[in-house]
C-alpha cells in the first residue's frame, strides 16, 4: 500500500535546525510592527516611510520567489516598474481614480509574470536568472522607446486623486495610512501562503524537486504560479510608489533596481516573513541619511553586502533567528 504524503511532511527536512516559531508569536510581531508604523509619523517623514513600505512590499514579493521558491530572478523590476508606469498612465490620461490605477498595475504585473515566467521556468539555475534579466533588458528599452512612458522624461506630476472618490489622497499623511494597509494585507497575503500547502510543496520543490515531482507534484506549474503571485505583488508595489512620488521613471524598470531588491532581501535574511522589511529599511534608509555622498552611496551599498555574505549568510533575521533557535 502506497503511503500518502502531506505537503508539510514533503518540506519537512530530514534533520530540522530549529523549532518553528509559534502562530501566537508570529501575531504578536505583526501586532508589534503594526503599532510601531503607526504611530511612526509622529517621528518620522511621512514620504521615507511610504517608500520603505513600497520597496518592503516589492522586497516581500521577491522573497517570496526566491526565499521560497527558490527562484533567483534578476529582472524582477520590470514588474515594478511597468506597474509604476501602467498606474501612472491610469490616474493621468484616464483619469482613474487610484484604487483602479493599482489594480491595473498588479493585472500589468501578473501579466508579465505569466508571459516571462512561462518562458523563463523552462531552465534553471543561472540559466532561469539570465533569462530573467534578458527579458527585463526587453521591457526596459521598450519602456525607452514607448510613447506613452514619455522616454527619459517619465510619467510626471501623477495625480493622487480620491481614494473610492471619497478619500484625498493629497495629503502625505493620509496617503501614508492607505499605503500601510496595504502593505499590511500583502504581507498577511504572503504568510498566509506560504504557510499554505501551497507553500509547503513549494518549499519541498525548492529543497528536493525530483522527489517532488516522483510524489506526483507538478514542479513547473508551482514555480509558474509562485512568480505570478511575486510578480503581481511587485506590481502592487509599484503602482503605490508611482502614486507615492507622483513619478514613474526608468529607474524603475532598470538592472540597477532588481539588483537593489536582491540586495534588500539578502541582507535582511533570505526565506523568512519579516527578513526583507528589514532588508528594505537598511537599503531606504541608507541612501536616505547618506544621499550627501552622491555615487559613493552605492559602494557603501556593496560593502554592507560583502560584508554581510562572508558575515551573516543568512541575513539580519536570519542571524538573530539562529541565536533563538525559531524558524522564521
Amino acid at each position: 500500500m502506497v503511503q500518502h504524503i502531506s505537503p508539510a511532511q514533503l518540506a519537512k527536512p530530514t534533520n530540522p535546525p530549529r523549532a518553528g516559531l509559534p502562530a501566537s508569536l508570529y501575531g504578536r510581531l505583526f501586532i508589534a510592527l503594526t503599532a510601531v508604523l503607526l504611530v511612526a509619523p509622529l517621528a518620522l517623514y511621512p514620504m521615507f516611510l511610504m517608500t520603505l513600505l513600497c520597496f518592503a512590499l516589492f522586497a516581500c514579493a521577491f522573497n517570496l520567489l526566491l526565499g521560497y521558491g527558490g527562484l533567483l530572478s534578476f529582472g524582477h523590476a520590470v514588474y515594478f516598474g511597468m506597474a509604476a508606469y501602467v498606474t501612472g498612465h491610469a490616474a493621468k490620461v484616464w483619469g482613474l481614480g487610484p484604487e483602479l490605477s493599482v489594480l491595473l498595475g498588479a493585472l500589468t504585473g501578473a501579466g508579465l509574470g505569466l508571459a516571462f515566467g512561462a518562458l523563463a521556468i523552462r531552465r534553471q539555475g543561472i540559466y532561469f536568472s539570465m533569462i530573467t534579466l534578458a527579458l527585463a533588458q526587453m521591457a526596459f528599452f521598450f519602456c525607452l522607446q514607448a510613447t506613452f512612458t514619455h522616454g527619459e522624461d517619465g510619467i510626471q506630476a501623477i495625480p493622487r486623486g480620491h481614494l473610492f472618490g471619497l478619500i484625498d489622497l493629497s495629503d502625505d499623511r493620509v496617503l501614508y495610512y492607505v499605503v500601510l494597509a496595504v502593505f499590511l494585507a500583502g504581507l498577511l497575503g504572503i504568510f498566509r501562503i506560504i504557510h499554505s500547502p501551497f507553500g509547503q510543496v513549494l518549499k519541498a520543490i525548492r529543497e528536493n524537486e525530483p522527489r517532488a515531482i516522483s510524489l506526483g507534484y507538478n514542479a513547473q506549474r508551482y514555480k509558474l504560479a509562485v512568480f505570478v503571485l511575486s510578480s503581481t505583488i511587485a506590481g502592487v508595489a509599484g503602482g503605490m510608489k508611482a502614486l507615492v512620488f507622483q513619478l514613474a521613471t526608468l529607474t524603475d524598470v532598470h538592472w540597477t533596481m532588481s539588483g537593489e531588491v536582491v540586495l534588500m532581501t539578502l541582507v535582511g535574511g533570505m526565506g523568512t516573513v519579516f527578513g526583507p522589511i528589514v532588508g528594505a529599511a537598511v537599503i531606504v534608509t541608507m541612501q536616505n541619511y547618506l544621499a550627501h555622498l552622491g555615487a559613493w552611496v552605492t559602494v557603501v551599498q556593496g560593502a554592507i553586502f560583502v560584508a554581510c555574505v562572508l558575515l551573516f549568510r543568512e541575513g539580519i533575521v536570519g542571524v538573530i533567528a539562529r541565536h533563538l533557535r525559531w524558524r522564521l
